[in-house]
This record gives C-alpha cells, structure tokens and sequence, in this order.
C-alpha cells in the first residue's frame, strides 16, 4: 500500500482489534467515501483511502491515555483541550506516522485536523474532513443526500463544510458544551468565502 510501511490487511487487523465495531465500520465507510470525493475533485484516490482508514486510529483510547500521549510527545494549542472527544484527532496522526509508517505531510495533516479543521485546508484537507461527517455506514443517510446535493452547486465543496460547521456549532449549543474560538474562526472564514463568491 503506498503512503504507508504497513499493508492494508495490517492496518484493517489493528483496526479490528482497537476499535469497536461501529467505529471500525465508521472508518471503512470514511476511506471509502474518501476515495469517492477525491476521484470526484482531481485528488489521489488511494492517499485518501489511507487517510479515510487511518482517520480514528485512536478514537477508542481512553481520555488519560490520550492526553499522555499529547502531553509526551504533542504540541496543541490549549483550545483543543476543551473537549475530548476531538483529542483523538492529533493523537491518530501521530499514530499513523508513528505505528504505520506513514510519511505523507498531506495524509498526516488531514488525519489531525479531520474534526476541529482549520482555516485554509487543502482540498484534500477538506475530502477527509467530510468523509468523516457523511459516509454511508453510521452516519444519518439524509443528511449525506443534502450534502451532495450542495456539492453539485457551484463552489460546492466550501459550502457543505459551512454546512457541517452550522450543524456542528449548533449541537454544541443545544448540548451546552464550549465552542472551541477556531471552530467560530473557520465558520466565520467559509461565510466570508462563500459570501463573496456569490457576490461576484
């Protein structure tokens, strides 16, 4: 498998033995869908599968075991400790270079930025990003409909992330759970993308 030192049936084996099922089918569903957006917006295909698979390596490690690996061998921004459950993002790229060899900068900064994501993405930043919200596995199949279909619209790709990034921010708040300053900065970012986009 290139991209990686490991073979695919390595990487689906730990996968298999780290994750739970339903994350495990998450992430083939990732890769999967991954594959598919990147065929569709010019990227490499299998850079992206590996990168969908890989995505969650570390989703299922316990918060204590998350934050020792951060605090041993990361630096992030204190921000990104508001929430755990978005600390297994920088953790699974470690992971994937670390364990699985795998040495792309691409892959490796789509896997850490693949649940807060950041200003600026790659195209291929923001396939993986929205692979994770949409594939067809365990995630809500009319919500995928309604994000293809704002993929089909002209600068498609920016404004099913600002989709994602209403939804997101609005979960939060009716959770009433913090809202990391990037996540409004990225949103603030794409309204004002798509905003002059649409003026021209």
């Amino acid at each position: 498998m290139d991209y990686t030192k490991t073979s695919k049936d390595v990487i689906l084996e730990w996968l298999k033995k780290n994750l739970n099922q339903e994350r495990y089918i998450h992430c083939l569903g990732t890769a999967e869908c991954a594959k598919e957006l990147a065929e569709r917006y010019g990227q490499d295909t299998n850079k992206a599968y590996i990168a969908g698979l890989l995505h969650d390596c570390a989703k299922c490690f316990d918060k204590e075991k998350l934050l020792e690996i951060i605090q041993k061998n990361l630096d992030i921004d204190e921000n990104e400790l508001m929430n755990y459950k978005t600390l297994h993002a920088p953790v699974s790229a470690y992971c994937a270079q670390k364990d699985f060899g795998v040495c792309d900068n691409e892959i490796l900064s789509a896997i850490r930025w693949h649940t807060l994501g950041k200003k600026d993405m790659t195209t291929f930043e923001k396939i993986i990003f929205l692979a994770d919200k949409i594939e067809p596995n365990t995630r809500d199949l009319e919500y995928r409909k309604q994000i293809y279909e704002i993929l089909n619209e002209e600068d498609g790709l920016n404004k099913a992330l600002l989709r994602c990034y209403k939804e997101t921010i609005k979960s939060l708040v009716k959770r009433e759970l913090k809202i990391c300053p990037l996540t409004i900065d990225i949103y603030n970012n794409l309204v004002d993308i798509t905003n002059s986009k649409e003026c021209k």
